[in-house]
């Protein structure tokens, strides 16, 4: 049903402004639901996050070669950005150790020799059978070994 206003000389129906406040309603609700699902995108982003800093993971550390005094690597326990380091001294090479990191925590191992000039070394990370890192040579012992991004994160 339209309806006829009449104003001093004029005369219009009602019906575009039900329309325009359709129109309004209809875009109100649309933003409304759309701030919901932002809502929603940063509670599952949060999850997300929260699931891959808890999340364990394998890595094997390998040590080849001769020279070397000891092995530090990180063994899983410590924080995140803090890891707990883990040493072996005095090691038989080759060396092998799988360990069970968890999130973010980068995989690292480290072999250190008195006398670098002697040692022959190769250090390697593994994850689920695939070398994620590997460095050779004396130039690896000065330079902190091996250290790869966690393969969660990567």
């Amino acid at each position: 049903m339209n309806r006829t206003i009449r104003t001093a000389g004029t005369a219009r129906t009602t019906r575009p402004v039900r329309a325009a406040a359709h129109a309004l309603a209809v875009a109100g609700l649309v933003l409304g639901l759309g701030a919901c699902s932002a809502e929603s995108v940063d509670e599952a982003v949060g999850k997300a996050v929260d699931t891959t800093v808890d999340e364990k993971y394998e890595v094997t550390y390998e040590v080849t070669g001769k020279s070397v005094d000891e092995i530090t690597y990180h063994g899983g326990g410590g924080e995140a950005m803090e890891p707990k380091l883990e040493t072996a001294t005095a090691p038989t090479l080759p060396w092998k150790k799988t360990v069970e990191l968890r999130g973010i925590m980068p995989p690292a191992v480290m072999p250190m020799a008195v006398d670098a000039g002697s040692a022959d070394v190769t250090c390697t990370i593994t994850y689920k059978g695939k070398v994620i890192k590997e460095a050779k040579g004396e130039g690896m012992l000065t330079a902190g070994g091996c250290v790869a991004v966690s393969p969660i994160v990567g």
